[in-house]
């Protein structure tokens, strides 16, 4: 039990900032792995049906989950200074108030700015270029960011009412899961050939 609160603390004190850009880099790759098995499961029915084809056999995608989890490493640090330095900083108490007061900042503020870097950084990672990164922006930033007035304001009033500031990258990382999830479909549903043409794809 000593050597688990010796660990907790040194992860969640000491190595906060490697932890919290850990979690998020971790769960973008979960939340990719979720989706490419949901397609795997959608692949095959199809086949039993008869509705596939050869060309359509399943195969995982190491690399796309790869730059899942390093989109995450990119954005963990932005995450990790919001939460823990920024917005209780900015906006200090714990009232209702208060936290209603923290929703707005974090849906006005870091909301479009995360969404808009996940698909900007993606996009460049797959080779579309800055133009084709920006037309991914365009195209999946309205869905997305409506989506999150759904999921994030009733998740977040528990984020800023209950947590301790040290557990709020922990606690957004792990309802970041299924959040990954739908991420990581919208981003994917069309091929990535026809995202990027011009670029030729080797897996």
């Amino acid at each position: 039990m000593e050597k688990i609160r010796h660990v907790y603390q040194h992860l969640f004190t000491k190595h906060l900032f490697i932890t919290n850009t850990a979690t998020v880099g971790c769960l973008l790759a979960v939340g990719d792995c979720v989706t490419q098995n949901i397609e795997r499961i959608s692949k095959t029915r199809s086949k039993q049906k008869g509705l596939g084809t050869d060309k359509d056999a399943w195969k995982y995608n190491w690399p796309r989950t790869g730059r899942m989890f390093s989109m995450g490493l990119v954005l963990g640090p932005f995450n990790h200074l919001w939460y823990n330095i920024v917005i209780d900083r900015l906006v200090k108490g714990t009232g209702v108030k208060v936290v209603f007061k923290k929703i707005l900042g974090d849906q006005f503020v870091a909301a479009p700015f995360f969404c808009s870097s996940f698909f900007m950084g993606m996009g460049l990672m797959e080779g579309g270029g800055v133009e084709g990164a920006m037309a991914e922006v365009r195209k999946n930033f309205v869905t997305v960011y409506l989506m999150d007035w759904c999921v994030w304001p009733p998740a977040q009033f528990i984020n800023f009412y209950f947590l301790p500031a040290k557990m709020r990258v922990v606690y957004v990382s792990f309802i970041t899961l299924c959040w990954n999830t739908f991420l990581s479909y919208i981003k994917h549903k069309t091929p990535e050939t026809e995202r990027h043409p011009t670029v030729n794809k080797i897996s």
